[in-house]
Parts: C-alpha cells; structure tokens; sequence
C-alpha cells in the first residue's frame, strides 16, 4: 500500500525578493508533511547574484505574466497546491485561488487587488520614487538599503535590516507597481480578482500593523471585499510587524500561524 503523496505548497515572493527567500519556509512545510514549490517569475535568474547581474532579464513582465506563468506549473502539477504569497505574490495567490487553481490560500500583506480604494501616507512614500516616472513601466528598478529599511524594515532594526537587504535583494519589474495603484482607473486592468467565487478554496489575509508598503488598512480593505463570497475568508494581523516579516528573525511566528492555520482548514 502505498502513501499519499504530499500536498503541494506554492510560495509566491513579491516586489525586490527572490525566490530563494522561502527556502526557510520551504524546509519548515516539508518538515510538516507538505511539498514546497518556489518559482521564479518569468525571466529572473536562479540566483539572487544572478538576477543582480541582469536586471533586464524581467524587465517589462506585469501582473498578467506573473501570474500566467505559476498557473502553468499549476497546470502541469495535475493537483491543487496551496498558494502562499508575499506582497505581490499575495494578489497572485488571491488571483490564482479566485480561478479555481488553488487548494487554499495564504496572502501575507498582500498588493492591493482592483476595488481596494484605502491609501496610507507610508505606501504613498514606499512607491513614490518608482510612480513618480512613468517611464519605469518597461524597466527593472531596485531598492537602495534607505529605501528598503523604510518599505521593508522599519520593525528590525538597523543591523538587521542592512542584513537582509544584502542576503536577499534583488531588481524587480515595475510594471506590477504601477498596475496595483492604478487599478480602479483601468477598465480591464490586470489586478482584478474574483472576489465573488464562492467556490473556492479558503483563504488567510495576514497583515502587519507597522507595514509601510502594504499598509493594514489595505488588507482590510480587501478582506472587504470578499463579502459577498460565501467561501471561507479570514483575517488576521500581527501588530509588531512591518512588511518584511516573512524575511525577518520573526518569521517562524508568521509561518506558525499559517500552517496552524492550513490545519485547521483540514489544508493538509
């Protein structure tokens, strides 16, 4: 007789990380008896020294790619992962779940879907370097260790911080950017989300309260508007985080309470 095989977990980075930042996560689910996956968005190198070598690599690549090329490997899995997204890749978990392609979904300070109208002055001040210059929309642009200890690290300190960005940095399209703040002007914009499946698997919204690029306000925002879908949609908020806590020394507590989560969701 043979045994199950595990279930799938899809990790999903966003904006200025690689994929190669899950690998804690990675090890703490295969750990509990799931399959980890970690994709790269389409174009960037395997490495983090790699994607800092060539940033053009992605340049230019949007929501719409993103999230097409992760469907693809859904597809060729022949199973459902369970989706958990980070920032950007938070909205591609939300999105990909509202299509039916996932089992369940963690969004951890997700970007902000289509209908999401709340802004915060520190988002404002996070992106504004990047907005500022429509001409970013087909280039890959990159944090400096200022600008990342702001959007970033604000809930570490200093050290900790100047660590981080050099272990895990790395350029970034802006063309997701750009789509996410402009969202409600697009009529066909790519950041719309089924928010009204009630199909679906169940979803986690996870926010930090010290968040300056996806402020809370925002994910509460967007567990708004998932109420008309009669599928199960939760939301939760650690207070002492800022928006790299999947990175930081705190992230066993945020990866805890995913998995106690996905438990109990019977996700496994």
């Amino acid at each position: 007789m043979t045994s199950p095989s595990p279930t799938p977990v899809m990790f999903i980075h966003g904006l200025w990380l690689h994929s190669t930042s899950w690998e804690p996560w990675a090890d703490l689910f295969r750990q509990a008896g799931y399959e980890p996956l970690t994709p790269e968005w389409p174009g960037v190198p395997d490495t983090v020294a790699g994607a800092r070598a060539d940033p053009e690599s992605q340049a230019g690549n949007g929501l719409a790619e993103i999230s097409r090329e992760h469907a693809r490997i859904i597809r060729e899995l022949g199973t459902k992962p369970i989706l958990v997204g980070h920032s950007v890749g938070g909205f591609i978990a939300q999105h990909l779940l509202g299509q039916g392609l996932g089992a369940g979904a963690v969004a951890i300070c997700p970007g902000q879907i289509r209908g999401v109208k709340a802004v915060g002055p520190a988002q404002a001040k996070s992106t504004f370097a990047f907005l500022s210059h429509p001409g970013n929309t087909g280039r890959a642009v990159s944090l400096d260790a200022e600008q990342f200890r702001y959007a970033f690290a604000n809930a570490v300190s200093q050290e900790e911080s100047d660590e981080l960005f050099e272990r895990w940095t790395i350029p970034s399209p802006a063309r997701p950017l750009f789509q996410l703040a402009l969202s409600n002007f697009a009529r066909n914009s790519p950041a719309r989300v089924n928010t009204h499946n009630s199909n679906r698997g169940p979803l986690l919204l996870l926010s930090g309260k010290l968040d300056h690029t996806v402020p809370d306000v925002l994910t509460r925002s967007t567990f708004k508007q998932y109420r008309k879908s009669d599928a199960v949609t939760e939301y939760r908020r650690f207070d002492d985080r800022g928006h790299s806590l999947i990175v930081d020394s705190g992230w066993p507590g945020v990866a805890d309470t995913a998995l106690a989560w996905l438990r109990e969701k019977n996700l496994t």
